[in-house]
């Protein structure tokens, strides 16, 4: 149903708009266009005192059953590139872009800094919020500014990379800022000279001496749909859980006693740990419960077969999350967000 008058959608039928295919259903929704759409969307919550839940893609979000108030969906486009000194080049991208059409353009025009990024699913706005990251490369060693616009008085503001308060898959947006603005573009850094991040995995050996960009672009595409489902044909958000953190000491304990585990050591001194490697010791691979199972091809993905709920899911990955604590005494903390979930810190 859709109110002419001012174009919002009551009711809205979300469960195409999530990539788990949780059945949810919007109270009210309002796509944005543009910043001005934004905000009047915003204005429109405060006027009448809705919650506000903001939905890119679906990607890296779960969603409940109903969702009060109103859904707002920033489908800004735009995507622009500009030379800048040496052998730099600014690209500026809307928040409505989807993640893998931006990687694809700046491969054909053979710019380094995306590639290792490519098929991670979602929409341009969401990847600072995650800071997203595959095979070494993480948003954060190209990203410039985000913009965005405040949910309380509709200001518009900029923020520097190192005001974004990067981490590894966090953010000031999941803590200080979370819940309280819309990203609308970004701006990245990426480079004509060629620097290829091939340490991560096997993607050394799935490329070329001297790779180009687009090497690396196929090789990280090919690898990828070897091992992660397809969203379309089997609902997932992709990983479920974050590689867990561990200090070096507790790494090298678990690694006397299990010396085939994968662990990467990180620049401040700790150990990151696979959480795949840690979920497939327990036995769970491939396992299934009800509507929700583990991908039989990568661990770390939680797959929806149908007919689910988030209720249903949450207590599935506490129980493989459960696993993993009382083999490895290693606590798993869950990598989407949940819709309307308050702030961390």
């Amino acid at each position: 149903m859709l109110e002419a008058a001012n174009g919002l959608e009551i009711g809205r039928d979300l469960t195409r708009a999530n990539t788990l295919a949780l059945p949810s259903v919007a109270e009210r929704f309002w796509r944005a266009r543009s910043e001005q759409d934004v905000m009047h969307g915003l204005r429109l919550a405060n006027e009448h005192d809705w919650p506000l839940t903001v939905l890119g893609g679906g990607s890296n979000l779960l969603l409940p059953p109903h969702i009060a108030g109103l859904t707002l969906c920033p489908d800004l486009d735009g995507l622009s590139f500009r030379a800048a000194a040496g052998d730099r080049v600014d690209v500026e991208v809307g928040a409505g872009v989807v993640w893998h059409t931006l990687v694809e353009a700046c491969v054909e025009r053979e710019l380094w800094g995306l590639e290792n990024l490519a098929l991670i699913p979602g929409l341009a706005g969401a990847a600072p919020i995650q800071n997203i990251g595959a095979y070494g490369v993480e948003l954060g060693d190209v990203l410039e500014w985000v913009e965005l616009i405040d949910r309380r008085d509709g200001r518009r503001r900029r923020l520097g990379r190192d005001e974004c308060g990067l981490g590894y898959r966090d953010s000031v947006f999941k803590r200080e800022l979370a819940n309280r603005v819309v990203i609308t573009r970004l701006g990245l850094g990426l480079s004509w000279r060629p620097r290829p991040r091939l340490d991560y995995g096997a993607l050394d050996q799935r490329v070329p001496p001297s790779p180009s960009a687009r090497d690396v672009f196929e090789a990280v595409c090919a690898i990828r749909r070897e091992k992660l489902p397809d969203p379309v044909a089997l609902p997932n958000a992709g990983s479920f859980f974050k590689n867990p953190v561990v200090s070096r000491q507790r790494a090298d304990m678990l690694a006397a006693m299990h010396p085939d585990m994968p662990r990467y050591p990180q620049p401040n001194g700790d150990v990151k740990l696979a959480a795949a490697w840690l979920i497939e010791q327990c036995g769970l691979k491939s396992c299934r419960d009800g509507a929700f199972g583990v991908h039989d091809r990568q661990a770390l993905v939680l797959v929806h077969f149908g007919g689910g709920t988030l209720d249903e899911l949450l207590a599935f990955a506490d129980r493989v999350a459960g696993a993993v604590r009382a083999r490895f005494d290693i606590a798993l903390e869950r990598e989407p967000r949940q819709a309307g979930e308050p702030a961390s810190g």
